[in-house]
Order: structure tokens, then sequence, then C-alpha cells
């Protein structure tokens, strides 16, 4: 059964307890997809008001983008902890002969960089998600703004969430190079797209004040 498939109770249960997956990784995802949801929920109250009829077909293309990222949001819980597991099972690995060390190290290099990757992804998604959300916030139903303040700062929450599973991974590379490749790319995203989300929540924040 995969982790977007229970129901939340049984996620929140297995989160807590001491099994490796779902970690952070997969909870960001899961805030992610909570964020897009109420982001498309504000174009669901938009769609088919007259007030909003100059932009119903933004909204629509908007909602269908939206839905995609949900899919893909839901499907990242599990690619998450389907990545986490290589490296689960590195860190268990004998390391008493130089041999063993070697194989260890191999191993771990892909591992970390596997368990690296899925976090990205996951951040590169919120970014597109961020985007829409700005579109929500400014030319939706005004009756329902609140929701697209509470999606941004959700998406804030779930890209600053994934960036520690990046850190955490490139912290242990060996690869130098690499790993500041992935952290320039995690800290790119989250200045410019944490600022963003940051800047719709305060707009939000402004029009139901």
């Amino acid at each position: 059964m995969s982790y977007n498939e229970m129901t939340i109770k049984d996620f929140i249960d297995v989160l807590s307890s001491k099994e490796p997956v779902p970690g952070g990784g997969g909870a960001s995802a899961l805030i992610a997809s909570v964020g897009i949801a109420l982001g498309n929920m504000v174009g669901s109250l938009t769609v088919g008001k007259k007030k909003y009829a100059d932009v119903e077909d933004e909204i629509k293309e908007l909602m269908a983008k939206s839905a995609v990222l949900m899919e893909k949001f839901q499907a990242q819980i599990d690619e998450d902890a389907k990545c986490f597991a290589p490296l689960a099972a590195a860190y268990s690995l004998p390391k008493e002969t130089d041999e063993e060390k070697a194989k260890r190290a191999e191993v771990m290099a892909s591992a970390l960089r596997i368990a690296s990757e899925a976090p990205l992804r996951i951040m590169e998604t919120v970014c597109d998600a961020i985007d829409i959300v700005e579109e929500f916030a400014a030319k939706g139903s005004r009756l329902a703004v609140s929701d697209a303040g509470v999606a941004a700062i959700a998406l804030r929450s779930a890209l600053f969430g994934a960036s520690l599973n990046v850190f955490i991974n490139t912290k242990a590379m060996e690869d130098r190079a690499l790993a500041e490749e992935f952290n320039n790319k995690a800290n790119d995203m989250m200045n410019t797209y944490g600022k963003k989300a940051e800047e719709i929540f305060l707009s939000v924040k402004d029009a139901v004040s």
C-alpha cells in the first residue's frame, strides 16, 4: 500500500513512529499537496461566478495545472520513501575491512545522491505550485483569498522542509562539488520562492485584515 493511499490517521501514526519512512521529505510533499489543493479550492470557488467571468479561462487553466501537481506531490510521498531506502540500508553495511569500507563508500555515494535528488524534485514542484497560487491569489474570488494565503504559507513550509532533507544528505557526501551543486539549487529556490510565498501571504493578510 502506498503512503498517499493511507488514511490521514494511518499516515500520521506511521510518521510519528520509529520507522525511517515516511520522514521529512514525504511530510513536505504532503504539506505541499495540501497547499496546492487549497489553491485549487480558490479556483473552484471562482469558476462560474459572473464577477470573475473575464478570468474564468485563466482560472480553469490554473486548476488543470493544479490537478497535475496534486498528483505529482502525492506520488512524491512514495518516491521520497523509495529513494531514502537505499541510504538507510547503506548505513548498516559493514566497514571493518578495507574492502568493506570501499564497498560501503561506493554504495553510500550513490545512495546519498539518490536521497538528495528526491527532495530537490519536491522543491522544484513546490516552486511551480507557488507560481500557480500567486495567480489564484491575484485573480481568484476575494471570498476565498484567505485560502490562497494558507496555500502560500503551506507551500513555503514544504519548500523549506524539503531543503533540510537535501542539506542533511549533501553534508555527508564525499563529492563536495556535487554537494555544492545540490546545495546551490536548494538555496536558490529557497531565496526566490520562499520570498515569493511570503509576499503572497503578506498580500493576503493585508487584504483580509
